[in-house]
Order: structure tokens, then sequence, then C-alpha cells
């Protein structure tokens, strides 16, 4: 979901990604687009579900991606929460991202899913919507990497 939002966010989102993977030097463990593909496909929510278990190697690149893009998209996302915020003065930037978050969810998810049925719903997941970006926006911080990852662990 936090790669997603990124995606939401960052039109170039999976150039960016693999981008961002060369320059953290994460290229042994993450070589290609490819296997950010099959790593994202890991998901059992996905439309195309592969069936393999993340290394632990994998899981520490990807919050690092997840990490780095938020810093660099903090601007962004921080307009995004503002707009939520104050929903009455200035709904664009929250209507936007959560159209094109749904949308993306429909897009690449198994909607035959329940799960992903009640993702879709916008009136019963603004606060999903929400805590995923506030997700990201927590993780810019000196010890986002840490804080992110002991999130994630404890889901």
């Amino acid at each position: 979901m936090l790669l997603l939002a990124i995606e939401t966010i960052d039109l170039n989102g999976a150039e960016s990604m693999f981008t961002l993977l060369n320059n953290l030097n994460l290229t042994e463990i993450i070589p290609t687009k490819v296997s950010i593909w099959q790593l994202r496909s890991s998901n059992p929510i996905r439309r195309s579900h592969l069936r393999n278990n993340i290394k632990i190697s994998e899981f520490d690149a990807l919050i690092r991606i997840v990490t780095e893009m938020s810093k660099y998209l903090y601007p962004y996302i921080r307009a995004i929460l503002s707009s939520k915020d104050n929903y009455k003065l200035s709904p664009q930037n929250w209507n936007n991202f959560q159209s094109r978050y749904t949308e993306l969810i429909q897009e690449r998810f198994n909607t035959e899913s329940i799960i992903v049925q009640k993702l879709i719903d916008t009136n019963q997941n603004e606060n999903l919507y929400k805590k995923v970006l506030l997700n990201l926006a927590l993780c810019i911080s000196d010890d986002g990497y840490s804080r992110l990852k002991t999130v994630l662990l404890n889901l």
C-alpha cells in the first residue's frame, strides 16, 4: 500500500524507484525493474500474485526505497494531508490523491477479493488512506527507516 501511495503521488514512481535503487547501491539485492515488480507481486491481494517469500534483504531494500521516496515526495504528501485537514477550503489535492489511489488499487489488485472491495470503498477508507500518508510522512526523519521497519513488522 505504501509503494502504491508513492506511485499515486509520483506519476513516474516505478522509474523513480529504480533510479533510487541505483543511487542507494541496492542493485545487488534488487537488480532490475522486473525484480521490483516480482517483489510487489508477492502481495496476495494483487491481481497478478506470485507465491514467493521476500528475503529480509529485499524487505530492507523496499523499506529504504519507501523512506527515500517519502523524503523526496514530502512536500506533496504534506500538501495532500493539509488538503484533507482543510477539506472545506481546499479539497482538490485530497480528492485527486484519493481518486488516483483508488484507481490504482482497482487496476492492480484482485477486485473480486472482499479485502480489495473494502479498500476501494472511499467512504470506509478515508482514514486508512490518511494513515498510509501519515506513515510516509513520519518516515522522512533520520530514524525513518527504523520507524517504518518497526511499524511494518508489528502489523
